[in-house]
């Protein structure tokens, strides 16, 4: 495949995603290392939906650790069970918020982000190993449909987790 995202413009995000999915597959399929395949997921969910923020945090001893991003700069290291984040490790579940202002503990890494949705992926002990975190600038801009497609997009993390998992 060439490095290249095509989606249907003006799609609804359901749409998207079926899009999307099995290009990032082809994409990911023969690359071995984590952080690239990491940098290219990322870039393709911005590309695709205009995400204010989307990146990673890695799981290194009690706190998130900043990984591959995309947007403006970012919080680098976030306590366990702490804002959003910490939050969706310590629960090991997604987390959409409609009004970042309205959770409670929300860690401002920018003012200018309005709503957020978090996804855990977790290895093959049911370990949270990384977190997606996505941010949009609008207020309640995450549905079920986002909910549905990001999630599908942690099991192929975690599918290319578990090649190499000491990789980070």
């Amino acid at each position: 495949m060439s490095e290249s995202i095509l989606v249907s413009q003006g799609a609804s995000r359901e749409v998207l995603y079926e899009e999307l999915l099995p290009q990032l597959e082809s994409l990911v399929s023969s690359e071995t290392d984590l952080i690239a395949n990491l940098a290219n997921i990322i870039g393709a969910l911005r590309q695709t939906f205009g995400f204010f923020w989307v990146g990673v945090y890695f799981v290194k001893g009690n706190e998130l650790v900043l990984g591959p991003f995309q947007g403006p700069v970012a919080c680098t290291r976030i306590a366990y069970g702490k804002g959003v984040c910490g939050s969706s490790w310590k629960r090991k579940e997604t987390i959409l918020v409609p009004d970042v202002e309205k959770f409670p503990g929300h860690i401002a890494c920018s003012s200018e982000s309005k709503s957020e949705i978090v996804i855990p992926a977790l290895d093959e002990e049911g370990n949270v190993f990384l977190i997606l975190d996505v941010d949009s600038d609008l207020l309640d801009d995450f549905s079920e449909a986002d909910r549905v497609g990001l999630e599908r997009v942690i099991l192929l993390i975690q599918k290319i987790w578990s090649r190499n998992p000491s990789s980070v």
